[in-house]
């Protein structure tokens, strides 16, 4: 088996920089959060504009760099490159990440319709309808993609003759990705003539990039997602780190445990949307439900991290965190845009752009800087989900408490705890 242990060019610190020593996964982290830092003033830099008509250019703007950055990275060898590389694709995909999410909230308020009052804005976004339909599908999606590409990255690097073949082939992913994202740059010139003909006032209005700030259950959903985005990513590579550097599995064994962690949501996800109706659960309980199966996968992964873990085990493992992962992910962007007074959504999807990211790296820097210290990185993410479900439980209030809050709605002065019947949720 320890013929398949080939994770060492990862976590040796073969990178020196001005007398310091990296490894590349340090390397990649240290890139990620410099991407992270230049998002930050592009991202309230266009918080102005993104719900006015130039959600399209930012959005073309952003896959178009994302783009450039994937093509040529194989033209240069030197490992300096790479930070200000990754650096600028991780800014664009922040960007691009704000403006769909951004959207998203116009297609479901534009899906409503006009005239909604709460109790059927209530029923049909959050517990039977748009917003999780939407987002729910939206991650489907998703997850199919990352099959395709790891599927895609493990065909070609699965046998390596020499560290010029490993880069040539990276080089292929890395220019396949950005030809599929350049495929994917279309929506941005789709995407304003449904919006501004749905919804013309949530376009033309401006708001405050620090808006959020004035609705504290809007800030408690934005804490759980950077809580979940930590814990998920913890996982997965801490995870995918000690099934390449201790278990020694074959690598196609590795590529089967990548497909069922990202194909799994295909069907998981979907058959759970019946339960949700079924049950009439929120978009908080889902949210839940999903830390508690990371809770579940982080917990037996750190109780029994020194057994040797057979084939079937790897199979449940990916199946369960797969599913945890595409539940908070879609759920917690519902809890966000459902949280979100019409006019203000841009802001909203700004800061879940960035938190989501800042979550993703420092999980992905947890789960790669102790490599063979797997229970360092699950342990991790077994607390933050703890504390993920407390915020949830405590800092979020039930859909119709939170959005009369928010504004959506009014209470009747004769009834407080009636609706106004003639006041209704408005696009």
């Amino acid at each position: 088996m320890d013929q398949y242990c080939r994770y060492s060019t990862l976590t040796n610190r073969t990178i020196t920089i001005s007398g310091s020593t990296f490894s590349s996964l340090e390397w990649t982290s240290i890139a990620w959060g410099g991407g992270l830092t230049l998002a930050a003033p592009i991202l309230a830099f266009i918080s102005f504009h993104i719900n006015g008509h130039f959600q399209t250019l930012i959005t073309a703007i952003a896959t178009g760099v994302g783009v450039f950055f994937c093509l040529p990275v194989g033209l240069f060898k030197t490992t300096k490159i790479f930070i200000p590389y990754i650096a600028a694709i991780v800014a664009a995909i922040t960007v691009a990440s704000a403006t769909h999410t951004h959207h998203l909230g116009l297609m479901a308020r534009a899906c409503l319709g006009p005239g909604q009052t709460l109790k059927k804005l209530t029923l049909f976004s959050t517990k039977q309808g748009v917003s999780s339909w939407l987002s729910l599908y939206a991650t489907v999606a998703g997850c199919l993609g990352a099959a395709i590409v790891s599927s895609f990255t493990y065909h070609m690097l699965r046998d390596p003759k020499d560290s010029e073949h490993q880069f040539i082939s990276l080089w292929i992913v890395s220019i396949f990705c950005g030809l599929v994202w350049l495929v994917g740059a279309l929506h941005a010139f789709t995407a304003e003539n449904r919006t501004s003909s749905s919804v013309p006032n949530v376009l033309s209005s401006r708001f405050n990039l620090f808006s959020v700030f004035k609705y504290p259950y809007a800030i408690g959903g934005l804490v759980a997602i950077l809580l979940s985005s930590f814990a998920t990513m913890s996982i997965f590579t801490g995870g995918v780190l000690y099934i390449v550097g201790q278990l020694c599995i074959k690598p196609v064994h590795l590529l089967y445990f990548w497909l069922t962690y990202f194909l799994f949501p295909l069907a998981s996800l979907p058959l759970l949307q019946p339960l949700q109706h079924l049950i009439k659960a929120n978009a908080v309980k889902m949210k839940i439900l999903g830390f508690f199966l990371s809770l579940i996968s982080s917990g037996f992964g750190f109780y029994f991290w020194n057994n040797h873990w057979k084939w079937g085990h790897l199979l449940v493992f990916g199946a369960i965190q797969g599913t945890a992962s595409g539940l908070v992910h879609t759920f917690g962007r519902v809890l966000v845009l459902d949280s979100a007074p019409s006019g203000e959504e841009g802001a909203f999807s700004v800061w879940y752009s960035w938190l989501r990211g800042v979550g993703l790296c420092g999980g992905f820097t947890v789960g790669s800087v102790v490599p063979g210290k797997v229970k360092t990185s699950f342990g991790a993410a077994f607390c933050s989900a703890i504390v993920g479900i407390v915020v949830l439980l405590f800092g979020k209030e039930n859909d119709f408490g939170g959005a009369v809050r928010e504004g959506h709605e009014t209470r009747s002065r004769d009834h407080p705890g009636a609706l106004n019947s003639k006041e209704s949720f408005s696009v």
